[in-house]
C-alpha cells in the first residue's frame, strides 16, 4: 500500500495571502509574478526545504487565455527524484491545479478589461 501526504495545510496557510496578491494585481505580468512565488513557497515547504526552485523553473501558461489554465514546470524540476516522489504521492497536482485556476481567472478578467492597467501605465 502506498503513502499518500496531503500538502491542504500549507495551501490553507497560502491561499489568504495568494488571494489578496491576486486580487490586487493591475497587470497580468503581476498575477503571474504572484502565482510564481506562491507556487515556489509551496513546493518549499512541501518538499521539507530539499526543492529550491527558482522563478524560472514555473510558469503560469496563459495562452491561449479561453483554454483551460495550467502550469509548467523546467525541466530541472520534473527530472529531480524529490519532486516526482511528492508529485506521485500527494494532493500537489489538485493544490496546483486550484492556484492554477484562481490566477487564470484574475488574469483574463485584466485582458478583458485593461483600463486598470493602462491607467497605471499613463501615470
Amino acid at each position: 500500500m502506498t503513502v499518500q501526504h496531503s500538502f491542504s495545510k500549507i495551501e490553507k496557510e497560502l491561499l489568504p495571502a495568494f488571494r489578496q496578491q491576486i486580487g490586487s494585481a493591475e497587470s497580468t505580468e503581476d498575477v503571474k509574478k504572484f502565482f510564481v512565488h506562491t507556487i515556489m513557497e509551496l513546493i518549499n515547504r512541501a518538499s521539507e526545504d530539499k526543492l529550491r526552485p527558482g522563478y524560472e523553473d514555473i510558469s503560469l501558461n496563459t495562452t491561449p487565455p479561453e483554454s483551460s489554465c495550467k502550469f509548467n514546470f523546467s525541466d530541472t524540476i520534473t527530472s529531480n527524484s524529490d519532486f516526482e516522489t511528492i508529485w506521485n504521492a500527494s494532493d500537489l497536482s489538485n493544490i496546483l491545479d486550484r492556484f492554477a485556476a484562481a490566477a487564470c481567472n484574475r488574469y483574463t478578467h485584466l485582458l478583458k478589461n485593461p483600463s486598470k492597467t493602462e491607467a497605471k501605465i499613463r501615470m
